[in-house]
């Protein structure tokens, strides 16, 4: 939220100092051909969007460090959790053979989960013989 609000105030402030600039030049403005504009004002866009993106850099420096701190404190973990679950993922997705074949999921009033087979995916293959665990 407080990101936000600050958005907003430095673009209402960068487009209410905008016009108040241009108004200082006593000199008139030189008359350009339709479709071009001038040095000065794309020099006043690039240094109005430079100074925009500073400010957001300062913005977000306080939250990107948090992140940064996170990523490394959370790295060797999630290095473990992959090397101990990595098998296991492997294995389960060598079973459902194409995601895209599926419905989403949809939870029943009696607490069971539906994952249905989208009709267009064609027939399901064999099974295998012997015993099924249900």
């Amino acid at each position: 939220m407080r990101h936000g609000f600050a958005l907003a105030a430095v673009l209402s402030i960068g487009l209410s100092l905008a016009p108040a600039q241009a108004q200082d030049s006593d000199a008139p403005a030189p008359v350009l051909p339709e479709g071009q504009e001038s040095d000065q004002g794309q020099s006043l866009m690039e240094r109005g969007a430079r100074m925009f993106l500073e400010g957001m850099r300062r913005e977000m420096e306080p939250a990107l460090e948090d992140l940064r701190g996170l990523i490394v404190e959370m790295g060797p973990a999630m290095q473990q959790f992959m090397r101990d679950m990595g098998p296991a993922m492997a294995e389960l997705l060598g079973r459902i053979d194409d995601l895209s074949a599926y419905e989403a999921p949809v939870l029943l009033p009696n607490g069971d989960i539906l994952i249905r087979r989208k009709p267009e995916s064609g027939p399901l293959p064999p099974p295998a013989e012997g015993e099924i665990d249900i």
